[in-house]
């Protein structure tokens, strides 16, 4: 527990020291104290119901949609302050849904809550990172090269193949993550359904099997949560307000 709090204390002390904000504020620093409080909170609650949470199929789904809905909010507030947050449930749900009940209906992934969170959790937690980078970096684009919007649409093009000119080359850079984990995962990084499987007695062949759907379901939600964030940024349902 030492050791926790030293390394929690590290982090926010250096954001604090090189002012690691947007506003070169402390912002940074409180954001890194208060998220690992809430880690050790939340992964506390978590360790006491999940036992009891897989043995029951609504309690099961309750906690699948309670995933679903605080990573849809996290999202949405991370790229955008207004109504228009709410969109970003749909890169989250339009790739996990399809791809977590083909992996179940494909005998891959055993309906069971043991292994139904996990792996539900990994591919939201992706769907999640790739919406917000891909929502951040569209919308700051369009911001910063708004004259060429305006030229486009001078152009005779529309407002939607206007804007998509301009933010798709920029929401490509939230692929590049989830492509460098996948290209050195075994030689830089050991991920943790693999090493959870090690350390629970399965072989590593077995262990790297699991590990590699896992990697590419991983790639195939984050590429489809992507694709939904520029068509709702060029559609103009997700947007920032005007300053």
């Amino acid at each position: 527990m030492g050791a926790l709090v030293v390394l929690l204390v590290v982090a926010a002390a250096v954001a604090a020291v090189f002012r690691l904000a947007p506003d070169a504020s402390w912002r940074r620093a409180r954001d890194i104290a208060v998220a690992g409080v809430r880690a050790a909170v939340q992964l506390g609650v978590v360790s006491l119901v999940i036992g009891r949470v897989v043995q029951h199929g609504a309690a099961l789904l309750a906690f699948l949609l309670l995933m679903f809905a605080v990573a849809a909010r996290t999202a949405g507030r991370r790229v955008t302050s207004n109504r228009t947050w709410r969109w970003a449930a749909l890169p989250i749900a339009l790739p996990v849904v399809p791809v977590v009940g083909a992996l179940v209906a494909c005998g891959l992934l055993p309906a069971r809550g043991i292994a139904l969170i996990p792996v539900t959790g990994i591919l939201i937690g992706g769907a999640l990172t790739a919406t917000v980078l891909a929502g951040r970096r569209t919308l700051d684009e369009l911001t910063a090269r708004g004259g060429e919007v305006e030229a486009c649409l001078a152009l005779g093009l529309l407002p939607h193949e206007a804007r998509l000119e301009i933010v798709r080359p920029a929401a490509s850079d939230a692929l590049l993550p989830g492509l460098d984990q996948t290209r050195t995962v075994g030689l830089v990084t050991l991920p943790g359904a693999f090493v959870g499987m090690l350390l629970g007695g399965a072989s590593p062949v077995a262990a790297g099997a699991v590990q590699l759907f896992v990697l590419v379901a991983l790639m195939a939600v984050q590429t489809i949560s992507v694709a939904a964030t520029v068509e709702l940024v060029a559609r103009g349902r997700l947007y920032r307000p005007p300053r």
